[in-house]
């Protein structure tokens, strides 16, 4: 391989706030990882942070918008949210109990990852899920 040449391929999609964009988001996701045995996974998750995203940051207002950027090799599939902030929490993992109806996303996402990692900016939070082709889910951050 030429020292140049990566096997990295590497797409990104700004979608505006509103719910109806997660369906987009994930036919997105589905459609780049065609044949992936990872596909199902980096659905569900883009599915779940970018829900998180419009329903919990300034990217589910008015002008608000949330980025997806997907990494694909060989090794692994990295998917990341961001969002336009406008909270001072920051997204983590809650455990929640049985009668909740709120609070089990990012627990789930976690599960389904290899690792999931959550940068926080004065701009907004990015959670990046990544998924090792040759390993077992629920890495943690």
């Amino acid at each position: 391989m030429h020292e140049y040449t990566s096997t990295v391929r590497v797409w990104g999609l700004t979608c505006p706030g509103f719910l109806e964009e997660v369906s987009r988001a994930r036919r997105w996701t589905r459609d780049i990882l065609r044949g992936s045995p990872l596909a199902d996974d980096a659905e569900l998750i883009v599915s779940e942070l970018s829900a998180n995203a419009i329903l919990h940051t300034a990217s589910g207002t008015a002008s608000g918008s949330f980025h997806l950027a997907l990494a694909v090799s060989p090794q692994v599939v990295a998917l990341s949210v961001t969002d336009a902030g406008g909270t001072s929490m920051s997204p983590k993992v809650e455990h929640q109990g049985q009668d909740a109806e709120h609070g089990r996303g990012l627990g789930m996402v976690t599960a389904l990852a290899h690792r999931v990692v959550v940068h926080n900016s004065q701009a907004g939070h990015t959670i990046t899920a990544e998924l090792f082709a040759s390993a077992q889910p629920g890495g943690r951050t």
